[in-house]
């Protein structure tokens, strides 16, 4: 029980630091140091950027040279210095650089976190989801929690809106760092090993249906970027119109739903269906909430659909991080979950970004969005990846894990 609640504990500092900034630091970087969208987007660029380059660098240490936990605390203790000076900046390229320094230190934690997990629990399959959640519930934490401040603050150009966003993402990250060195020994596996893990993790995509599913996986994170970009501006449209000061409420259901499945429906529905299946219906919900964005009416629906993306999210995502565990050899798992984490929230949020905004362009005339159009994109592209995964997935592996929950 002591390393499941440490692992909890893991989960929830490690997405506190990154729902500290991600959610609100676009409107500091506007209203308060004056940068436009262009250069706002950089900044955003930089962490699926990151992902890109360091992921297979991270999970190579931790599978063949340094223990995990020393890892993390490595890079959260000098990520967290590094924000907190980065707190203190207003000029653009200073942070450009800054942020990529930084955020080249946050991606590989991302993939070596969910390692410790998968290594240290004795049923990761169904287990994973219910230490995972500690990461939404510390996603929001940290949102509450700086609104929390920003109210007794006061944020009429006093303290409360001077980067306050990433010096609280800053000490989350030293919190996390020191953190790290009680969390559970998980040591390199060095014996017999071959000495490129991320070379062999490659190899894995040799197998037709390891293949399939990581090409699938990357067109689905592309789509993602769709909801995490575009649905605030949505709702706030004429044709939703969710207040602003309702908004960040409204936005909350998707954490919710996001919590219940996590914690409950994955670990209950792995023992019973597989996982194989809940790829399916994870797979299968996003073109259904993107058709209901299309439509874009009743008002209510489209707002009760973000708690679709609890399924869309933990029921693919979530999910594929468990599937890849389970497939990788004993020796390359850091790396495996290096490779999920650099198709996913690598090449397909970083490309997802960029195709999200051209076609919303694409749909704008004279400042107004024809949202229909828009989504309409998603919807076609979810479709096809659902068919594809229907068809072609046919891994015998994935079915044999109901038998082992």
């Amino acid at each position: 029980m002591w390393v499941k609640t440490r692992l909890g504990i893991m989960m929830f500092l490690q997405y506190a630091i990154w729902g500290a900034w991600a959610p609100v630091l676009s409107e500091y970087l506007q209203n308060n140091l004056g940068f436009n969208g262009i250069q706002t987007g950089m900044i955003y660029s930089l962490l699926p950027l990151a992902t890109i380059i360091a992921p297979f660098v991270g999970g190579q240490i931790a599978d063949r040279y340094f223990s995990s936990e020393k890892i993390i605390a490595f890079l959260q203790i000098a990520g967290g210095g590094l924000l907190i000076w980065i707190s203190t900046m207003s000029d653009y390229k200073t942070m450009a650089w800054a942020m990529l320094f930084y955020c080249l230190l946050y991606a590989p934690t991302l993939a070596i976190t969910n390692s410790i997990a998968f290594i240290n629990l004795k049923n990761s399959e169904k287990e994973f989801g219910q230490i995972r959640v500690w990461g939404t519930i510390g996603w929001i934490a940290a949102g509450l929690g700086l609104a929390a401040w920003r109210n007794i603050a006061g944020t009429g150009g006093g303290i409360a809106m001077k980067g306050d966003t990433l010096l609280l993402a800053g000490l989350f990250s030293v919190i996390m760092g020191f953190f790290a060195f009680g969390l559970p020994h998980t040591p390199p596996k060095k014996e017999g090993a071959k000495p490129w893990a991320f070379i062999e993790a490659l190899k894995m995509m040799k197998d037709k249906n390891f293949l399939i599913f990581i090409i699938i996986s990357f067109v689905v994170a592309t789509e993602l970027m769709f909801y995490y970009i575009l649905t605030a501006p949505f709702l706030r449209s004429p044709k939703i119109g969710v207040s602003q000061a309702n908004l960040p409420g409204v936005m909350v259901i998707a954490q919710i739903a996001e919590i219940f499945v996590m914690a409950l429906l994955l670990p209950y529905l792995i023992k019973r269906i597989g996982i194989r299946k809940i790829l399916v219906l994870g797979v299968l919900a996003w073109p259904l909430r993107y058709i209901i964005f299309a439509i874009g009416s009743p008002s209510w629906l489209v707002i009760a659909s973000l708690a679709l993306h609890g399924f869309c999210f933990v029921f693919f995502f979530v999910a594929a991080f468990i599937y890849v565990d389970i497939v990788a050899p004993s020796d390359v798992r850091h790396s495996a979950q290096s490779l999920i984490t650099l198709v996913t929230y690598g090449f397909g949020n970083y490309i997802g970004s960029l195709f999200a905004g051209k076609v919303q362009s694409h749909f704008t005339s004279g400042g107004i969005t024809n949202w229909t159009g828009v989504f309409i994109v998603p919807v076609i592209l979810t479709l096809l990846c659902a068919l594809a995964f229907l068809l072609f997935f046919k891994d015998k592996r994935a079915d044999s894990i109901q038998s082992r929950s």
